[in-house]
């Protein structure tokens, strides 16, 4: 089972401020603060009007259908094979141990997933957007984009994964996130991609640094925080390609 954090709570590292200390540690808080209650708003459906959101990227960048050896990455949908997929990824309590998932009935399940069907599009700040994991056509997993950082020069965005433990130690996990790292570096521009981990959760820290992730710091909550730089992503293929 892996899985990763798409979300930045209270007191966990903020990518505006990746590589050097907050200069104020008490305005850096309340920013952190701030990220963490818009995001609990985002996955309780409540969303703040475009126009009040800030500058945005130079175009939208809509939810992809990804395909690698494998899978299918797509857009989630209400469907019988996906509800019936999502609850079962949802009823695991390993899936649940290290991400801030409460278990559900069948219908708040389904609530959750029709959530999940309007983040399809990366634009401005905080903007998600999720992806299912589809296998021969039933769907294993997720992996998504936080977009944190908007400025080109500058662009950040974080990443997360979660795959049914009933699929693990088969390179799946590490076949999606590839495929969603390389979509967030070649078609939205990230100058980095973030990634926040459970210290705990060991599968998750092997597999970011499977996919050539570094360590950057470790926050006070426990969770580790890896970065993987565009440039850094390009020599990584550059010397598997030669």
């Amino acid at each position: 089972m892996t899985q990763i954090r798409a979300s930045l709570p209270a007191d966990r590292w903020n990518a505006a401020s990746a590589d050097r200390s907050p200069a104020n540690p008490l305005s850096e808080r309340l920013r952190n603060t701030a990220r963490s209650a818009r995001d609990l708003a985002a996955s309780a459906g409540l969303h703040r009007p475009r126009a009040m959101r800030g500058a945005r990227t130079e175009k939208p960048f809509d939810a992809p259908v990804l395909r690698t050896s494998r899978l299918r990455l797509r857009p989630h949908r209400v469907s019988e094979a996906d509800l019936a997929g999502w609850f079962a990824l949802q009823s695991e309590a390993s899936v649940r141990e290290f991400l801030p998932w409460p278990e559900r009935t069948r219908r708040q399940s389904e609530r959750h997933l029709r959530d999940r069907l309007r983040h399809t599009r990366l634009w401005q700040a905080d903007d998600f957007l999720a992806l299912a994991v589809e296998l021969d056509g039933a769907l294993i997993g997720d992996v998504s984009l936080h977009l944190r950082r908007v400025a080109a020069e500058h662009r950040s965005l974080e990443i997360g994964w979660v795959l049914h433990p009933a699929h693990g130690g088969s390179g799946f996990a590490t076949e999606a996130a590839q495929a969603m790292i390389d979509f967030a570096f070649e078609t939205v521009g990230a100058q980095e991609v973030i990634a926040v981990t459970d210290a705990r959760n060991r599968r998750s820290v092997a597999l970011a640094r499977r996919l050539g992730f570094t360590e950057r710091s470790q926050a006070a909550t426990g969770d580790r925080v890896f970065a993987l730089s565009h440039e850094r992503c390009r020599l990584q293929r550059d010397h598997l390609a030669a």
